[in-house]
């Protein structure tokens, strides 16, 4: 028996193999510089605090996009002008803005961005509560049906009779 479908699909899957090996292959991590172990250790301390600016949710020391790779070059030239990490960080902080950093610092232009998500908690149990409240008393006004009300309401269902 011949098979022509499966044998693109086997086709196909040994061609997304391939693709992959390559990909994996031209992948490199970056190494810490052997010659200036100094220079790497401070940067390692200075990168997982700022935030990679193509991924977001990464710090830069984990990240490997190309821009992670530029930024972390020009942290390791800030370092070998004994630039201090509070020096660096403004420095990236006044080119990139405050997103650069994972925790900035707490001044107007960020305290959406502190106090937010807790106003916005605040806001939701606030709400939740007027809602109950809202709910009991429409509750406590309904009252329920006297005997004759549900005597009607049974002859009502059992004829079938629109009132």
């Amino acid at each position: 028996m011949n098979f022509p479908g499966i044998k693109r699909l086997m086709q196909g899957g040994f061609f997304m193999l391939a693709a992959a090996a390559v990909a994996t292959a031209q992948s490199k991590e970056a190494e810490p510089s052997a010659k200036e172990p100094l220079i790497e250790q401070r940067l390692i301390h200075i990168s997982e605090e700022l935030r990679c600016l193509v991924c977001q949710n990464e710090s830069l020391a984990s990240s490997r996009a190309e821009l992670a790779n530029d930024l972390r070059e020009e942290v390791r030239l800030l370092i070998r002008q004994d630039k201090s990490d509070d020096a660096i960080k403004a420095y990236l902080v006044e080119r990139y803005g405050d997103f650069v950093l994972y925790r900035p610092e707490v001044k107007p232009l960020t305290w959406l961005l502190w106090f937010g998500p807790f106003a916005l908690l605040l806001c939701g149990v606030v709400g939740m509560a007027l809602y109950v409240r809202q709910r009991q008393a429409v509750q406590k006004l309904a009252q329920p049906l006297s005997e004759k009300e549900r005597d009607q309401v049974r002859a009502l269902l059992k004829n079938g009779e629109s009132p």
